[in-house]
């Protein structure tokens, strides 16, 4: 990682998911990470208004999303738009639609593939350093006010501190924030409600990222 890596990123996210946790809201959780993993637009929209919605009552939210905001979808694993980058596309086009967007613009990319998160072993999922290697910054465009990282899911939150790192050297006067709709629960932590929305932090510990709450 270079030397002036960033502190910091902080986050938003509007939803929580609970990977083993017992009960039936934990299990509703994994169904909705895996309407969301498909991806289906209607769905995503749907999903946007809701996110809106919550942004109109909560004003910490309202700092991400909006008509100031310039939308960066995260890249897939890979170099070629494959789905899962789709997904993020399509969740910043359901938020543009909302007015929580000025502008989608697709200007991270990956130049090398990376393991999958979601099909890793633990212990083997990319690390941020292998993020940031694997990602470019497209130049030759004036720098966004702010900057607003989406994707569908957060877990550790390695992806958005590589990618926001990435941007921080492209733009070092941007706001760089990121959101996501879904956030992961600790292993064995039960979900109580599905609809959480929370403001936090994903930060450097020990050379790792640590994502707060």
């Amino acid at each position: 990682m270079p030397n002036n890596t960033i502190r910091g990123v902080a986050f938003a996210s509007c939803y929580v998911y609970s990977p083993n946790g017992t009960g039936a809201e934990s299990e509703r959780s994994r169904v909705l990470r895996e309407l969301i993993k498909a991806g289906e637009t209607r769905f995503l929209f749907y999903y946007a208004d809701r996110v809106r919605r919550e942004l109109d009552a909560n004003a910490s939210l309202a700092t991400f999303l909006g008509p100031s905001s310039v939308l960066v979808p995260v890249p897939g694993s890979a170099p070629s738009c494959a789905d899962d980058c789709l997904i993020a596309e399509r969740l910043a086009a359901a938020f543009i639609a909302e007015g929580l967007g000025k502008a989608m613009w697709r200007g991270v990319r990956r130049v090398c593939r990376v393991r999958k998160s979601a099909t890793a072993p633990p212990g083997s999922r990319p690390t941020v350093a292998e993020h940031y290697a694997s990602f470019s910054v497209e130049r030759g465009v004036a720098a966004p006010g702010r900057i607003i990282l989406v994707d569908d899911v957060v877990t550790k939150g390695r992806t958005l501190l590589a990618a926001a790192t990435r941007l921080h050297e492209a733009f070092p006067t941007s706001d760089i924030r990121a959101f996501a709709l879904l956030r992961t629960m600790g292993l064995g932590q039960k979900v109580d409600r599905l609809l959480a929305p929370c403001v936090g932090e994903i930060r450097w510990r020990a050379g790792d990222a640590f994502r707060t709450p």
